[in-house]
């Protein structure tokens, strides 16, 4: 490869122009002026071009076909048994087989046609919903099974769509794209529970669920149907299977801190991820204030992540990241004092407000040590398969002590206990995150 002439890694013109824009390779290598017309323009403007757009929109609707169901997913089981256990062997065989898709489609992401693993992740997720209205109150005997078929959608799904979204956007649009995601994320959130609730609780528990479950299943279909509008992108040069644990080895290396921060931040995802929605439904009896508590909570984090996202840069993701964890931490504190709805929702509002805080500068942190450079940014793969195995080792962990203290026992203030446990490892994150936080402020 020339010196003078860069790769042009990623397919199309606008793509190019946004890809690699990070201040190493702007400093170590010549620039054209259309290329620092373009960087300028995105940096200043923050443009997304159609596909980028297109991209936003399938996640938009993968995010409100598991609004419309996901939280419900996981009362369905309990309402089969009263067994917390149950729920959590079903999450722990979701993340389990979740790392192994990463880990094994790791190789057609890079040398194949990715666009086709996000197709066959949205199918799957269609074939999870199938497989849960043909087996009706029998699948809490499959919740392997249905584990199964969840991790390797989502995983299929997730592997695709982070390599696209590292593609098409850059240090400049990063954080953007992250607060759109959010926005959609929690409007779909705001929207869609709380019609489940309503159609639940009108029709009776078994009609309602067969109905959100059916239309889960319809989403899914239409979704991938609208991603055959989303642009093939070029297969890349050979996976190396071990290129990501073998930069684990070199001291040094940031990504022996990123991986334990990504770790910290799974923990707390795999516990809380199923179980507020079933503490809801618990406190409430009734779908229908589940639906509400997700109606309140994503109206704040709607505004939340719109908020975070247009002011959000770089310099301050540290103190952003800091303030975040700690009140996502201390406002546990309340279900010790009584654990019923309305401490619920004080729990979730106060989420809401500060999870962005928290969660798109680790996002965006790492995706921008992912593109550092040319060489880093050519083993994209690699790393977004190392990033989503952090992940799920810290949700595997998380899960595996949830599952230890409630077969055990099950008395609230063990519960209280393992919540504040797990939900304190934002905090371990942001301990972790602080010496790449500080780069990026150094380098904004």
């Amino acid at each position: 490869m020339q010196q003078s002439k860069p790769k042009k890694w990623i397919g199309t013109r606008s793509d190019s122009q946004r890809a690699f824009v990070s201040r190493s390779v702007s400093e170590s290598k010549p620039t054209s002026k259309a290329s620092s017309s373009a960087r300028s323009s995105i940096q200043q403007e923050g443009a997304f071009d159609a596909q980028v757009k297109l991209l936003l929109v399938v996640h938009g609707m993968l995010a409100a076909a598991n609004a419309l169901s996901g939280a419900f997913v996981s009362v369905y089981l309990w309402k089969q048994t009263n067994d917390f256990s149950l729920v959590g062997w079903f999450a722990l065989a979701t993340q389990v087989t979740n790392a192994l898709t990463f880990f094994t489609a790791g190789k057609w992401a890079k040398e194949g046609n990715k666009m086709n693993l996000l197709r066959l992740g949205i199918a799957l997720s269609a074939c999870f919903y199938f497989i849960v209205l043909y087996l009706e109150e029998a699948a809490v005997h499959y919740v392997w099974l249905l584990g199964a078929v969840q991790g390797m959608a989502t995983g299929l799904f997730w592997l695709s769509f982070n390599v696209v979204y590292f593609e098409v956007t850059d240090r400049f649009t990063r954080d953007r794209f992250n607060g759109w995601a959010g926005l959609l994320g929690s409007a779909s959130s705001m929207i869609a529970p709380w019609i489940s609730g309503m159609l639940i609780a009108t029709l009776g528990s078994e009609s309602g669920y067969r109905l959100i479950f059916s239309i889960s299943l319809g989403i899914f279909v239409v979704g991938v149907c609208v991603s055959f509008f989303l642009h093939r992108r070029p297969p890349d040069t050979e996976y190396e299977w071990w290129f990501g644990f073998q930069k684990l080895r070199e001291k040094g290396n940031l990504w022996r801190v990123l991986i334990p921060a990504l770790a910290a931040q799974g923990v707390r995802e795999g516990v809380f991820g199923f179980v507020i929605g079933i503490l809801v439904f618990i406190a409430t009896q009734t779908e229908l204030q589940l639906g509400n508590y997700s109606l309140i909570t994503s109206a704040v984090a709607l505004l939340a992540f719109w908020i975070t996202g247009k002011f959000l840069r770089p310099k301050h993701r540290g103190y952003s990241m800091l303030i975040g964890s700690v009140a996502m931490t201390a406002v546990i504190l309340l279900f010790f004092w009584e654990l019923n709805y309305l401490t619920l929702v004080i729990f979730g509002i106060v989420v809401a407000l500060f999870y962005p805080m928290y969660g798109i500068p680790l996002t965006s942190q790492v995706f921008d040590y992912i593109g550092k450079d040319e060489t880093s940014a050519r083993h994209r793969v690699e790393y977004v398969v190392l990033r989503e195995i952090g992940l799920n080792l810290g949700r595997i962990f998380g899960i595996v002590v949830f599952i230890a203290v409630v077969s055990y026992t099950a008395s609230p203030l063990a519960l209280n206990g393992l919540l504040l446990f797990v939900g304190s490892f934002p905090i371990v994150a942001w301990l972790f995150m602080r010496k790449a936080l500080k780069r990026s402020a150094e380098g904004s």
